[in-house]
């Protein structure tokens, strides 16, 4: 048999552990942006409030970003053991950056005006956040959430290597194999595929949040359209 055939035969036999692992490693991926969202995002708006701690963030959170993921599963393995929380906290740690950053810079690029407009209605600073800033910058955090999740889904592939599972499994077990070039597609395919529909579901969450909407042109009654 080809490859196509025996990758096609390989789920035939092994769809309900296929579709398991898919599910499994899209929760953890979830999992690990979904925390780092809920320290990431207030952590952007205070730095945003007080811009001189915002070089120690990012310098902290951007050498966090440079140790390789291999080596951030060996250290951790170290401290928390084997299993799913291990690469949970990594993908934690690593989707802190993109984050961070696209929060501040959502805060940061927010006309003054509109600021003003709110503190002049009487708003208190918890009020111009939440009905004012927020809103505004939630297409710029939503970009950042989007970029977190898919890096986050393919370092959770090499997950398999501390005991977490996840599509990563099968890749490694193809590689291990011989003539297993079918088994690294079985595992493969899916992981890009999961990468791919997660990119195209946020950047249309990310187009419909934004405060930028396209206004259709509505002609009047009777009027002639130009020549």
């Amino acid at each position: 048999m080809n490859v196509l055939e025996q990758l096609m035969a390989y789920y035939s036999q092994n769809g309900s552990y296929v579709m398991y692992e898919f599910y499994r490693h899209f929760l953890m991926s979830a999992y690990g942006v979904l925390f780092a969202a809920i320290v990431g995002i207030p952590v952007g708006i205070f730095i945003a409030r007080y811009r001189r701690v915002s070089g120690w963030v990012f310098a902290v959170t951007n050498v966090i970003q440079t140790v390789p993921a291999l080596a951030m599963l060996a250290v951790l393995m170290l401290v928390m053991g084997l299993g799913a929380n291990t690469v949970i906290l990594s993908l934690f740690l690593y989707s802190l950056l993109p984050i961070i950053r696209n929060t501040y810079t959502g805060i940061v690029s927010i006309e003054h005006a509109y600021l003003e407009s709110g503190k002049a209605m009487g708003m208190t600073k918890f009020q111009v956040l939440r009905m004012v800033e927020l809103p505004l910058a939630l297409s710029v955090i939503m970009a950042g959430l989007r970029t977190a999740l898919v890096i986050a889904i393919g370092i959770t592939a090499i997950g398999t290597f501390v005991g977490a599972g996840g599509l990563g499994d099968m890749i490694v077990r193809g590689s291990n194999a011989t003539n297993g070039t079918a088994i690294i597609l079985a595992g493969a395919i899916p992981t890009a595929v999961m990468a791919v529909a997660a990119d195209l579901l946020m950047a249309w969450l990310e187009r419909a949040l934004s405060p930028v909407k396209k206004k259709k042109r509505v002609q009047p009654k009777g009027a002639q359209p130009a020549a």
